[in-house]
């Protein structure tokens, strides 16, 4: 029995020492990077809702289309997109606050980013009285985004689109456990240990897009990375994600069944982290999913044709009722 305290006694104090020279590694690495970075020259800002908002707009003719993009991306994901809805559409992209060069500001819930959508629309004249509305085409986590300032003001609305999203929170508590295993300091140089490895990023990068995404270069490294290092970032990160991502409830989704506005669900063949396409479509009313053959996470990227294809096709469908 003396023995086995004695054993139990060194593997307890083994596995104190490895923790204390751990954090000391952290703690002396996290003061030595994290260096912020100033975002790039010539960026666009409007008041949208109570959020400084970093936008562009394209196109000077046809019906409006505002694209509301996903987590860690910003409007600089749209590029192979835009081009293809600017000939027929007027087109418009923000950063949703949390992410992108957007002032950061708390809460970032569901609520608050619906509000700085529809505040967007506000200051781009659109979907008010006397005014053309919109179609809204949120990827990912913007799909939520969509939906929520869809269902708060659906006069305002003229057609939605979940792409590579189903809007719902994660499944299976992932935040809840995430937030209590990954604490401070460890989860800041684990953060900034991928945002400073080219090599992880292209994995991540890969691993989303499966296939058609052109490989990313250091400059495209860093276009998906500096975002992260804008003042602010990583706490509106941490915060963001503390309870699992801004989504609506299964049976607020429902709702769209009732509403008499066009929406479709694009998402790629491929994909496993958007949720499931045909369930979506099911749950708010939708047609029959337009699935991208070869295609992952990341249609706005791999399969801008096909995506702007399915915008063009819901533009032109009528209200249902």
């Amino acid at each position: 029995m003396k023995r086995a305290v004695r054993g139990l006694r060194r593997v307890l104090v083994g596995f104190l020492v490895l923790l204390v020279v751990v954090t000391g590694a952290s703690l002396t690495y996290n003061a030595f990077t994290g260096d912020e970075e100033p975002p790039p020259e010539g960026l666009r800002f409007v008041m949208a809702g109570d959020v400084n908002t970093r936008y562009e707009t394209w196109g000077t003719t046809g019906s409006p289309v505002v694209l509301v993009h996903g987590s860690t991306e910003s409007v600089e994901k749209w590029s192979k997109l835009v081009p293809l809805l600017a000939r027929d559409h007027r087109v418009y992209a923000y950063d949703i606050t949390g992410y992108g060069y957007s002032e950061r500001k708390a809460p970032y819930t569901v609520e608050h980013l619906a509000a700085q959508l529809l505040g967007f629309l506000d200051a781009m004249k659109l979907g008010g009285p006397k005014q053309p509305r919109p179609l809204l085409v949120g990827h990912s986590l913007g799909a939520g985004i969509a939906a929520e300032a869809t269902l708060e003001a659906p006069s305002r609305i003229g057609g939605l689109m979940f792409l590579d999203g189903d809007g719902l929170p994660l499944p299976g508590g992932r935040a809840s456990f995430v937030r209590h295993v990954f604490v401070n300091p460890y989860k800041t140089s684990a953060l900034r240990l991928v945002l400073g490895s080219d090599t992880i990023v292209r994995k991540l990068y890969n691993s989303a897009c499966v296939q058609g995404c052109p490989a990313l270069d250091h400059a495209g490294v860093d276009q998906w990375t500096r975002p992260l290092r804008q003042p602010g970032a990583e706490k509106a990160l941490w915060q963001m994600t503390a309870n699992g991502i801004p989504a609506v409830t299964p049976e607020r989704l429902e709702t769209f069944r009732t509403l008499p506005i066009p929406t479709s669900v694009v998402f790629g063949a491929l994909d496993t982290q958007g949720g499931s396409a045909q369930d979506t479509a099911t749950r708010i009313g939708a047609p029959a999913p337009t699935l991208i053959p070869n295609a992952g996470h990341l249609t706005l990227i791999s399969s801008p044709t096909e995506v702007a294809t399915a915008i063009n096709a819901l533009a032109a469908r009528p209200p249902s009722g």
